[in-house]
């Protein structure tokens, strides 16, 4: 039987001349039976409509006045991960609930909403609010928050897939737990829940669970994963469905191929020698969005379009997390209106914005992932039914592999994993002060709430005491200062009195870390965006700096602002960001190791492989082309020292870990010094001494995971990696205050407090459970320890074929190129030493080594880009 909400659902999609997708029906009948779970669903398919429709019938359901009732309460929660999503998502929700009579206004609260608004919004819930996890918490750190909540119904996660493997992801895990805590207390007063067609009391069999929780995902490797950590370990699992859309996407993928591969850049990561095939596509598009993998690419991009097709001036415009928020809905708002040919972005434009006009995707450089590149692809044709146009441009000729390794991995469904964050106690010791900061908490009743989380599931009581005591205390260490006396208890309450400590947290509330930022302004008034402090700081007045797709002069710093003005210099110092270079993906690495020996097989069934023959063909001359079941490594002598290059092809962190591990294990063959240098594909070792590499390798255990943590603690400066990662974990904590608005702490003083508490403990209390999470979140994520165990066991499996070559082949020339980046003192440029490198060397097609973007283009490029 067909309740009246999906009558008047069915009905609205008529009007609108739509046909329901069978997931959306699949949807709608598992919500209205009580249902919570995961929605996986491609970008651009209707999921908004698919979650929200239902909501609606379920409440009309329950309510035959809804065209007249009016300040129900907050009945619907939506989280999204970018403030940006939430304007086109509210802009869907109103247009229904207008054309439904449903007197409803769909409200935003995230950091850009003006305090005008969050203040009205504390007065007047809206039914619907859309936010961030940020933006729930600091809900969650107001006094008598659970009012807030008490008549919320669903609680929606989009883009779930975005937020899970990160400390964001275990925010909202906790913010789940207390939002289904409150909830149940309504519950078990008597309130009325609903399921479908029918009301049921408190008393019923049917559900034990009064909130409903949804996540929307995109595939990934681990949906059922990812449904098990949204929901936590306390869902019934009869209450819990997983809706797939498998919609079957059309989607056309092509690698731009240069004409002349044996003259293409053998190393490089900008790619503008293509600039010319890219803009005959923009010519033929309607609109294209162009994805550069940093920031930095994104402003060399748009000034390279720029100085060389002028005509474009006027339809282009640039688009990157460190824009002011003025410009950037600007930007998205003109691509809406089709008032744009051509926007140059980065991740920022990575998820669900729905902007019809774009009808073409071209991707600057591998994006290292599949699972990457399938959502910006998905930016094209973005609505039901339509082709998705992505075309893939190479930076230097072995991205053309991955670009062949990307089409066969997305052909066959393979898709990354995203790994859960466990213990994250930095994350987990800010819950606890938001907590108290509002109402306060009872130790007993939060230690059970959490330990319903995935994320704290196997926490100890033990380690929860501890964190106790951190908080009230200060912990072994820092009972004496009052800074750190946060917390205070009464009556078993934990609460927080001080007004001075309440705005400091809020303050601080979130886990998004990064370099100190700089706001940058004009001098007549007028925010451009921000920048970075360690870039500003580099600067003098009088220097010219590219930003926001504008020639700057800077001119003074004063109160954490960057003041500038308009220059007419053609050069100019492009801003660099921290994290700039991601690594290639586990799945990504199969499947090109995979393409490299259908290669050694002499199999040419993809475009690029056929366009890089030339390149694989001087590969096995100089040196020989590793099969699946091969580990090549390469040795030659030069003046520098003896070369040792080895290819796992895992990617650059992997690579980083390994190269550090075989230069320990070897040094206990011959004592050396060694000199490293890598990426995605290899590593080089290179030391002034000759290294008996024949009888190294005799040595059954250098390849060995056999004391594998001791070897890395050994070979690599664990202490200083896990106190770079304490610098974040110690500002997510509350260890450290970035300063009020304004007037932001220096980022050296920063580090210094950092450095100073890491050491601290380090000598006095190296149990501390934030130092031990600093150690565990270098090996897992600056080393990708658990990939760094499993290559080597691949390695164990292969035949080592080690090569004595003459001279730097394909393969080794770009991770040589790669190690002039090191540290030296030198007057000559780097597009000087690579000629030179080049000359010495005598490679061929070496000197199409990407050094120089089009001759019109006036941008020094400094190091780190």
């Amino acid at each position: 039987m067909i309740s009246p909400g999906q009558k008047i659902i069915q009905q609205w999609y008529k009007d609108k001349h739509w046909k329901q997708f069978p997931f959306q029906q699949e949807m709608e009948t598992v919500y209205l039976n009580g249902y919570s779970g995961l929605l996986n669903a491609p970008t651009g398919s209707g999921k908004t409509f698919a979650l929200f429709l239902p909501f609606l019938a379920d409440f009309i359901n329950r309510h035959s006045d809804y065209k007249t009732r009016r300040n129900n309460g907050l009945q619907m929660l939506w989280l999204t991960p970018l403030r940006a999503l939430t304007n086109d998502i509210k802009k869907a929700m109103q247009e229904v609930c207008d054309n439904l009579d449903i007197p409803w206004k769909i409200a935003t609260r995230t950091g850009d909403t003006p305090a005008a608004e969050k203040a009205a919004l504390k007065k007047k819930l809206p039914e619907v609010l859309l936010t961030t996890p940020e933006s729930l918490h600091l809900m969650l750190a107001q006094k008598e928050y659970p009012q807030i909540f008490k008549s919320l119904q669903v609680v929606v996660i989009d883009e779930w897939h975005e937020l899970l493997g990160t400390k964001r992801g275990v925010q909202v895990e906790l913010g789940l737990s207390r939002l289904k805590e409150v909830c149940s207390r309504d519950l078990a007063v008597g309130g009325e829940q609903s399921n479908g067609n029918h009301l049921q009391t408190a008393n019923s069999k049917l559900p034990t669970q009064k909130l409903k929780i949804w996540g929307i995902s995109a595939t990934i490797g681990n949906l059922e994963q990812a449904a098990e950590v949204l929901l936590g370990n306390d869902f019934p699992p009869e209450q819990i469905k997983m809706v797939r859309a498998n919609l079957e996407k059309k989607l056309l993928i092509k690698s731009i191929i240069p004409e002349n591969i044996e003259n293409y850049s053998w190393s490089g990561h900008i790619g503008l020698k293509l600039l010319p095939e890219v803009m005959e596509l923009v010519a033929k598009s309607k609109t294209t969005l162009i994805f550069t993998n940093t920031r930095s690419q994104s402003e060399i991009w748009y000034h390279a379009i720029l100085d060389n097709y002028p005509e474009y001036a006027g339809v282009m415009a640039m688009h990157h997390g460190s824009l002011d928020n003025e410009l950037r809905n600007w930007v998205e708002q003109a691509l809406h209106a089709e008032a744009l040919k051509l926007v140059v972005c980065t991740s920022s434009l990575d998820l669900g914005v729905d902007f019809r006009p774009v009808d073409t995707v071209v991707q600057v450089g591998s994006p290292k992932g599949v699972a990457r590149f399938m959502q910006r692809a998905g930016r094209s044709g973005h609505h039901p039914g339509a082709v998705s146009k992505a075309y893939f441009v190479p930076t230097h000729s072995m991205e053309l592999l991955e670009g062949a390794a990307l089409k066969e991995a997305i052909k066959r469904g393979i898709f990354e994993s995203r790994d859960p964050m466990l213990l994250t106690m930095d994350v987990l010791i800010q819950y606890m002060v938001t907590l108290a900061v509002s109402d306060g908490f009872r130790a007993d009743e939060l230690f059970k709430e959490i330990k319903t989380t995935y994320a704290f599931a196997d926490i100890t009581r033990r380690e929860f005491n501890e964190l106790l005591d951190f908080i009230t205390n200060g912990g072994k260490t820092l009972a004496q200062y009052d800074e750190f006396l946060k917390v205070e208890v009464e009556n078993g309450l934990y609460k927080v009195n001080s007004r001075r400590v309440a705005m400091r947290h809020r303050l601080s509330i979130g886990t998004i870390t990064s370099d100190l930022s700089i706001r940058v302004k004009w001098l007549s008034g007028g925010s451009l965006g921000t920048i970075e402090e360690s870039f500003i700081a580099r600067l003098k007045p009088g220097n010219t700096f590219w930003f926001a797709g504008r020639s700057l002069e800077f001119i003074k710093i004063k109160d954490m602002t960057a003041f500038v003005k308009k220059s007419n210099a053609t050069k100019g110092i492009i801003p660099s960001w921290m994290g700039g270079r991601m690594p290639l993906s586990s799945q990504l690495s199969a499947m090109f190791r995979e393409k490299l020996d259908e290669v050694a097989h002499g199999i040419e069934k993809d475009e690029e492989v056929i366009a890089l023959k030339p390149l694989f063909t001087l590969q096995q001359q100089l040196s020989h082309l590793p099969q699946s079941n091969e580990f090549l490594i390469e040795s030659f002598k030069s003046r520098e020292g003896h070369h040792l290059l080895f290819y796992p092809f895992e990617g650059r962190l992997v690579h980083e870990g390994m190269a550090s591990l075989f230069a320990y294990r070897i040094s206990r063959t011959k004592s050396s010094s060694f000199s490293i240098a890598m990426n995605d594909y290899g590593f080089e070792l290179l030391t002034d001494e000759d290294i008996p590499i024949e009888q190294v390798l005799e040595d059954a255990s250098f390849f060995s995971i056999d004391n594998l943590l001791e070897d890395i603690q050994h070979s690599l400066n664990a202490n200083e990696m896990a106190k770079r990662r304490f610098r974040d974990i110690a500002h997510i904590g509350g260890l450290l205050f970035t300063g009020y608005p304004g007037q932001q702490v220096k980022n050296r003083h920063l580090q210094a407090s950092s450095s100073l508490l890491f050491d601290v403990f380090n000598e006095y209390e190296p149990d501390n459970l934030l130092v031990r999470q600093a150690y565990n979140e270098a090996l897992a994520f600056q080393l990708e320890e658990f990939r760094l165990r499993a290559a080597l066991q691949r390695i164990q499996t292969q035949s080592i074929v080690l090569k004595n070559i003459e001279r730097p082949t394909p393969f080794a020339f770009p991770i040589m190129v790669d190690s002039l980046g090191r540290e030296k003192l030198t007057t000559e440029t780097l597009e000087e030493r690579i000629a030179k490198m080049a000359r010495r060397y005598g490679a061929e097609g070496v000197g199409a080594v990407e050094t120089k973007k089009p001759r019109k283009v006036g941008i020094t490029r400094k190091k780190g880009f």
